[in-house]
């Protein structure tokens, strides 16, 4: 049910199906949907906890490969904005739906905002391991607004919470080149 649902969602890039829809995609019964769901809603709220557990465990293995593959901060955000931004990317057609959920339903925004908090607080826990070459007096408020300028950055890009555009894959990694070094260059000033 879950699964069929999914890919109802990202074939449609909508929650425009029926559950007759899902039933037949998932090869079970109506009433088996209804023994498990009360409602539609119920079964994409199932489906959305499911994919922002699935980002959570990506976000937390892709931190770790990063933070074992990185010496210092020249080495870290480079290769964190690539593979960050890739993650949402991959990510990106249910995060779109997720967002738009979230606009209307406390259901979706509640653990759609512990997730990205989640996300933001590891993010920023990476990057304080290279606190010593940040010569700012507060390295932490720097390493949150540089998490926020990466995500918000990319999230426009990839045109997360919006349908009407599409990324431009062309400078996609242009812009992350331009990116990681401007966070750099940030991170790395004493102001």
């Amino acid at each position: 049910m879950l699964a069929a649902t999914r890919e109802l969602m990202l074939e449609r890039a909508s929650e425009e199906f029926t559950l007759q829809d899902v039933s037949e995609r998932g090869a079970v019964s109506i009433g088996s949907i209804y023994l498990r769901f009360e409602s539609k809603d119920n079964l994409i709220h199932a489906v959305i906890a499911e994919a922002l557990t699935d980002i959570g465990s990506s976000e937390a293995a892709m931190l770790e490969e990063v933070a074992a593959a990185s010496k210092t901060l020249a080495d870290f955000v480079p290769l964190y904005v690539e593979r960050y931004s890739q993650l949402l990317a991959d990510h990106a057609p249910m995060l779109r739906l997720v967002m738009q959920r979230a606009s209307f339903d406390p259901a979706v925004s509640g653990p759609g905002k512990a997730t990205a908090a989640q996300t933001a607080k590891a993010s920023v826990e990476a990057m304080l391991r290279y606190r010593e070459e940040m010569p700012a007096a507060d390295p932490a408020a720097k390493a949150m607004a540089a998490y926020h300028i990466i995500f918000a950055t990319m999230a426009r890009h990839l045109s997360l919470g919006s349908t009407a555009e599409s990324a431009d894959q062309a400078a996609f990694g242009a812009l992350r080149v331009e990116l990681a070094e401007m966070v750099l260059a940030y991170l790395a000033t004493s102001r």
